[in-house]
């Protein structure tokens, strides 16, 4: 994950009180082909196609079918579509893989693979009507591999040609196409937004991207773009220092206007007179720090999403973002005082050594595990490896984990592991093993002929494991850390990556006597991100 969408995922958890993270790669800016599955250009035979406006404004969604911020994006921007109708011209597109033998893959799994060819379907058999089913599919994402039969039957869509298209080659095939075009495209992260053949990064609302796309439309308005209120101006403050790595404040003022539609930023450091004035007056806290004035007031759909989330300091309203970095700490002494102790900047460096921070049913998590196969082989007992776990909450009150109960249930037995079976790493056997299908509750088929004891994960699980985690994640929020993956470098240096050779150079970058940093190890595939997170 990059430091951008790092920084943007972070004021996007702290708003809307979730720990996830969508991808967004728009490094791209080619025009989708002409014959693009849309909800307005794509019909068969039986079913009369629609004539274009030459005027619309081409919107351009890649997604993945059960990513939450796709399903997200896809229900935000519905009403734009129903509003602007004929003056805007949808194409939507997946995201996935396809092997040389013609198999399909998505992130998400198989299921992902039939909702996605489900939509499609639906796109290419009932246009009109496709964007209402999706929309119905969506109430429940986890089952849109099976659910599209019930709501093509709700709003009135003939099953059988679906059904044939969704069970037979067609749909395969309009899937492969989807694949190539977001591949061309260079759509790796679900939603990847376009609004008048250029990304978007605006924040997704049904009014936000009403305005976009308004915005993008040449000629007379249309009647929902001329009724559209004029916008409020909001004033932020990005109070940050310069002595931070992670205190990007210009990435900062980016995810700021993925959530405001109008902001007015203002950027003050620490280490500056003003910046420290503000910092006292406020009353201290962790770096980065968004702090409002009442202007909040006048945009009603920010100060609904962030307001709840400030805190009344005097005359502002301060946004705590997640930011960890404490500047008292890093003035001189800072060290020596109490409150810094565990903090990243007086933390101590230990040489050769590699922690990551994951959540174990993220997909970019289980990648990044295991890539550590060929990591540690590569490094030997050189370098000393960790895992931690994401979640929140304690023993005695339960736990909480962005993939639910059963993700809590494996960090528990992977934990166990660890603490059992530490020596050489021989926990990650387990990891590895369990990673094949991390979704499956039958954990047990991971332990027993690996030299794992099923019984002693069992015995943990149901005695000190709860512990375990509970102590556990005390260490990622005491670092602030809450996207899986999280790598850490001597116990200093952070870092974000799912393959080998980005592991290894960032290894090697703080450790260039380590031997094995001579060595290449295996990148990122062709058209793969080497990036990717759940979470900040």
């Amino acid at each position: 994950m990059t430091k951008q969408h790092a920084i943007a995922a972070l004021v996007l958890s702290v708003v809307a009180g979730i720990a996830v993270m969508a991808i967004i790669d728009k490094s791209s800016e080619d025009k989708v082909r002409p014959d693009a599955v849309t909800s307005s250009n794509i019909a068969t035979e039986s079913v009369p196609k629609p004539e274009k406006n030459p005027g619309a404004v081409p919107v351009e969604l890649y997604v993945m079918s059960q990513c939450p911020y796709g399903v997200e994006a896809l229900k935000a921007i519905k009403p734009a579509i129903d509003k602007l109708g004929a003056d805007v011209d949808v194409a939507l597109e997946y995201i996935g893989q396809e092997d040389g033998s013609g198999n399909l893959t998505s992130m998400h799994g198989p299921a992902e693979v039939k909702g996605n060819i489900a939509q499609l379907c639906a796109l290419q058999h009932a246009p009109a009507k496709a964007f209402d089913l999706i929309a119905c599919q969506n109430e429940n994402m986890r089952q849109v591999d099976t659910n599209w039969e019930t709501c093509a039957s709700k709003i009135g869509v003939p099953v059988q040609p679906l059904k044939a298209c969704i069970e037979g080659a067609e749909g395969k095939k309009l899937l492969s196409a989807s694949f190539k075009r977001a591949e061309k495209k260079g759509a790796t992260g679900s939603p990847t937004i376009y609004i008048g053949g250029k990304p978007y990064e605006g924040r997704r609302s049904p009014d936000a991207f009403l305005r976009a796309i308004c915005s993008a439309h040449e000629g007379p308005a249309p009647k929902a773009c001329a009724e559209l209120p004029p916008l409020a101006t909001v004033h932020v403050t990005i109070l940050t220092d310069k002595r931070c790595a992670d205190c990007d404040a210009s990435r900062l003022a980016q995810a700021v206007g993925s959530r405001i539609a109008k902001p007015d930023v203002k950027i003050l450091d620490y280490t500056e007179e003003e910046g420290r004035n503000l910092h006292k007056e406020i009353g201290g806290g962790s770096l980065p720090l968004l702090v409002f004035d009442d202007s909040l007031d006048g945009d009603a759909e920010a100060n609904e999403a962030i307001g709840p989330g400030t805190q009344r300091k005097g005359k502002h309203r301060v946004l705590n973002v997640g930011g960890t970095w404490n500047p008292v700490c890093a003035d001189p002494n800072g060290c020596s005082q109490a409150e810094c102790k565990n903090t990243m900047s007086c933390r101590p460096e230990s040489k050769n050594t590699l922690e990551v921070f994951v959540m174990s049913q993220c997909p970019y998590g289980v990648l990044a595990l295991n890539a550590m196969e060929e990591v540690l082989k590569n490094f030997g007992k050189g370098l000393h490896f960790k895992v931690h776990y994401i979640a929140n909450g304690t023993a005695e009150s339960g736990f909480q984990a962005l993939h639910g109960q059963p993700e809590v249930d494996e960090n528990i037995r992977e934990l166990c592991a660890i603490k059992h079976y530490g020596a050489s790493n021989k926990y990650m056997d387990y990891i590895w093993c369990r990673n094949k299908d991390i979704r499956s509750s039958e954990w047990q088929s991971c332990t027993g002929s690996n030299g794992i004891a099923t019984a002693k994960i069992k015995s943990c699980f149901e005695g000190e494991g709860k512990k375990l985690h509970e102590e556990d994640i005390k260490i990622a929020n005491s670092l602030g850390i809450g996207a899986s993956p999280t790598w850490l470098v001597n116990g200093r240096y952070k870092f974000s990556g799912i393959d080998a050779e980005t592991i290894r150079k960032n290894v090697c970058e703080h450790n260039p006597g380590l031997k094995g940093c001579e060595n290449k190890l295996s990148a990122a595939g062709p058209g793969a991100s080497p990036q990717g997170g759940c979470g900040q």
